[in-house]
C-alpha cells in the first residue's frame, strides 16, 4: 500500500517568490514533512507514480508503520499553481491527505492563501472528502520580550497571523488546525506526527476495505492470526479501592505476636494495651522522641512536649522504670525481642488509648471520626476538646488556618509509613536480594500482605531468622514491591518495570498491586505515537504472553483490544503469528 500526501505552502518567512527556484535539498530537510519522516526520506519522483510528476512539486518518499510507501510532494509556494492549474489539479486528485503550511510572521502570504487560493480549493475539498492539516509554523514577534507562543497574544497582529484567523480558514476548509512554535522533535513528531499518524492509519483502513480479497489457494496448515473486533473503546482497567487503613487497624487489632510496645495505666498499673514501635515512631515524633531517646533505668522523665493552656507542664507518657528490656518474656504467642514499657499518666488519654491508637494505625487523618469515638466514650464536650489538643500534640500536628480534613488526608493516610520505607528505624528483618541489603518490618509486611503474614507467622524458617534471602526478583523490583507495601503507591519507571512488579505481586497474592502494574503498563502504551510504537523494542506479543502466564486478566484482554486496534502496525511484527495462540 501506499499513501499520497500533497503539501501546499511554506512554513518559512516569505516562502519562494514568482520566478525564484523551487527549494533544494538542503532546504528541503528543514521542512516540516521531512524533519516527521526523518532519515529514510529519499528525494526524486516515485516510479509508480511518474505520469503524475509535476516540476511544481519537490517529490520524495518514504516508508511508515514498516512496509507502507509514503509519498510527498511538496509546493512551496502558491504562486507555482497558477502556471499550470490542470496538472496541478490532477496531483491533488490523487492526494490521500492534504497539508496546508503557512509561517505566522508572514502575514502578506497568509492574506494570499485565504482571499485568493482557499475559494479555488473549497469546492474541491468538499467534493474529494480528502482530510485536511492547516499547520501554522513559527512564534509571533513582540517588541518588548522574547517570541510569544501564546495562541491569544495580540501584540503583533500587525505583522503576524493572528490565531483566531488561522483557525477561522480552517473551518473554511473543513481541516484540522495546528500551531508549532518551532520545528523540534517535541512538535513536529508529538504533535503534528500524531495527527499525520491518525489520518494515514485512517487512510489505510479505508484502502484495506475497498481492496478485494486474494484467494492465496488452500493452505490449510498456515498459521493465522486471530480476528478481532475493533471496540469502540478500550476496556478500562478496574483497581480496587485502597484497603491500607484497613490493614492497618487489623495489625492493631490482631498482630499483638510483632509488638513491641505495652502501656500501663500510670495510676494502677493495669495493662491497657500492645502497639508497634515502628508504626508509632514513623507516625508520632513524640513517641519517637520518647522510644528512641537515651536508655536510663532511673526513675522515668516526661519528655512530653504538651503543654496546658496555663503554660505549666503536663505529661502524657513517660517510660516506665527499665523501661527498655531486651528478650523478655511474653504471653503464649509472642516473640522474645526488645519490648519498650509506656506508662499513661494522662487520665483522659488513658481512657480512650485505643481509640487513639486505632486513630494513629489508620492514618492520622480520620478527625472527625475520633472525635465522634470520644464524644460517645467521655460523654463530656469539654474533655473531648482538650483531650483532641492533647491528640494533635502527640502526633505533631497543631490546628492552623487550614486546617481543613481534605488537608489533612493529604498529609497524612497511607503515607504515614514513608520515612519506615527501606530504613533501619525499628527494623526486624533484612531481605538479601541480589547482593542489596533491604530493611523492613514484620508488622507492616504482616499486615499488608497475607504471604508475608504466613511467612513469618507460621513454622518457616523465615519466622526464626532475622536476615532472608529473596531469589527470582531484581533488587530494583522487589524494592518497588516494599515501597507499595509502605505507601499504598506504585509509579514503575517503564513499561518493562512495570511488567516485573507485577510478576512480583502475582507472586506474593498482592492482586491491588497487580491492577496498578496493569494500569500503568496501559498508560505506558497508549502515550506512545504511532510511528515509535511501530519502532520500540517492546514486544506486545511477549507482555500479552506474560499477562496470560501470571494471571493478569484484565491486562490480557486490554492488550488484545490494544492489537486490534493497531493492527497494521503489529502485523508486521516478527512475532505477530504467535498471537493466534494466546487468542485462541
Amino acid at each position: 500500500m501506499s499513501i499520497h500526501i500533497v503539501a501546499l505552502g511554506s512554513e518559512c518567512p516569505g516562502g519562494v517568490g514568482p520566478g525564484e527556484e523551487i527549494m533544494g535539498q538542503g532546504q528541503l530537510q528543514g521542512g516540516l514533512l521531512w524533519s516527521y519522516l526523518g532519515h529514510g526520506a529519499l528525494v526524486g519522483p516515485c516510479d509508480l507514480e511518474s505520469s503524475l510528476h509535476n516540476p511544481a512539486f519537490m517529490e520524495y518518499t518514504s516508508r511508515v508503520f514498516g512496509d507502507v510507501t509514503v509519498v510527498v510532494r511538496d509546493c512551496p509556494s502558491w504562486d507555482l499553481l497558477d502556471s499550470d492549474w490542470a496538472s496541478v489539479r490532477k496531483v491533488l486528485e490523487q492526494a490521500d491527505i492534504l497539508v496546508i503550511k503557512y509561517s505566522v510572521t508572514d502575514k502578506l502570504a497568509f492574506q494570499q492563501v485565504r482571499n485568493g487560493y482557499a475559494p479555488r480549493l473549497r469546492p474541491l475539498l468538499r467534493h474529494w472528502g480528502v482530510p485536511v492539516i492547516l499547520v501554522a509554523v513559527g512564534a509571533r514577534l513582540n517588541d518588548e520580550g522574547p517570541p510569544c507562543t501564546c495562541p491569544l497574544c495580540a501584540s503583533d497582529w500587525s505583522s503576524c497571523v493572528p490565531h483566531s484567523e488561522g483557525l477561522q480558514l480552517s473551518r473554511d476548509l473543513g481541516a484540522t488546525y495546528l500551531e508549532l512554535p518551532s520545528l523540534n522533535h517535541v512538535f513536529v513528531g508529538r504533535y503534528f506526527g500524531s495527527v499525520l499518524e491518525y489520518f494515514m492509519i485512517q487512510c489505510l483502513k479505508h484502502k484495506a476495505k475497498e481492496r478485494p480479497e486474494k484467494r492465496r489457494g488452500n493452505k490449510v496448515n498456515e498459521l493465522r492470526p486471530p480476528h478481532l473486533e475493533q471496540p469502540a473503546r478500550l476496556p478500562p482497567i478496574r483497581v480496587e479501592e485502597s484497603s491500607f487503613s484497613q490493614d492497618m487497624q487489623w495489625l492493631l487489632e490482631r498482630g499483638v505476636q510483632f509488638a513491641d510496645v505495652a502501656f500501663y495505666a500510670g495510676d494502677s498499673g493495669k495493662e491497657l494495651g500492645w502497639a508497634h514501635a515502628a508504626v508509632l515512631c514513623a507516625v508520632s515524633p513524640y513517641f519517637r522522641q520518647l522510644l528512641l531517646g537515651p536508655k536510663t533505668r532511673e526513675r522515668p522523665q516526661s519528655r512530653c512536649v504538651c503543654r496546658e493552656r496555663d503554660g505549666g507542664p503536663h505529661s502524657l507518657l513517660s517510660t516506665w522504670d527499665g523501661a527498655i528490656i531486651d528478650d523478655m518474656p511474653r504471653s503464649e504467642g509472642h516473640l522474645t525481642g526488645r519490648l519498650s514499657r509506656l506508662v499513661v499518666k494522662d487520665p483522659l488519654l488513658c481512657m480512650c488509648l485505643w481509640e487513639t491508637l486505632m486513630f494513629i494505625y489508620r492514618g492520622a487523618w480520620e478527625w472527625d471520626h475520633l472525635q465522634e469515638a470520644l464524644e460517645e466514650k467521655l460523654k463530656n464536650s469539654l474533655a473531648v476538646a482538650q483531650l483532641m489538643e492533647r491528640i494533635r500534640s502527640l502526633i505533631g500536628r497543631e490546628r492552623g488556618p487550614r486546617d481543613t480534613p481534605s488537608a489533612r488526608a493529604a498529609q497524612l493516610g497511607p503515607q504515614t509509613l514513608v520515612n519506615l520505607f527501606n530504613s533501619p528505624l525499628y527494623s526486624d528483618v533484612i531481605f538479601m536480594v541480589q547482593g542489596s541489603v533491604l530493611p523492613a518490618h514484620r508488622a507492616v509486611l504482616v499486615a499488608r500482605c497475607d504471604v508475608m503474614a504466613a511467612m513469618f507467622s507460621g513454622k518457616y524458617a523465615e519466622a526464626r531468622s532475622r536476615v532472608v534471602p529473596i531469589h527470582g526478583v531484581s533488587s530494583d523490583t522487589f524494592l518497588s514491591f516494599l515501597e507499595y507495601l509502605y505507601t499504598d503507591s506504585c509509579c514503575p519507571a517503564s513499561v518493562l518495570q512495570a511488567m516485573a512488579v507485577l510478576v512480583c505481586a502475582e507472586m506474593y497474592q498482592v492482586k491491588r498491586l497487580q491492577h496498578l502494574c496493569e494500569v500503568c503498563v496501559c498508560a505506558y502504551l497508549q502515550s506512545m505515537p504511532s510511528r515509535e510504537l511501530s519502532s520500540t523494542g517492546i514486544s506486545v506479543i511477549r507482555l500479552l504472553r506474560r499477562a496470560k502466564c501470571h494471571n493478569a486478566e484484565q491486562l490480557y484482554v486490554w492488550l488484545l483490544h490494544f492489537i486490534a486496534n493497531n493492527y497494521l502496525i503489529f502485523s508486521h511484527k516478527p512475532d505477530f503469528l504467535e498471537l493466534s495462540v494466546y487468542a485462541g
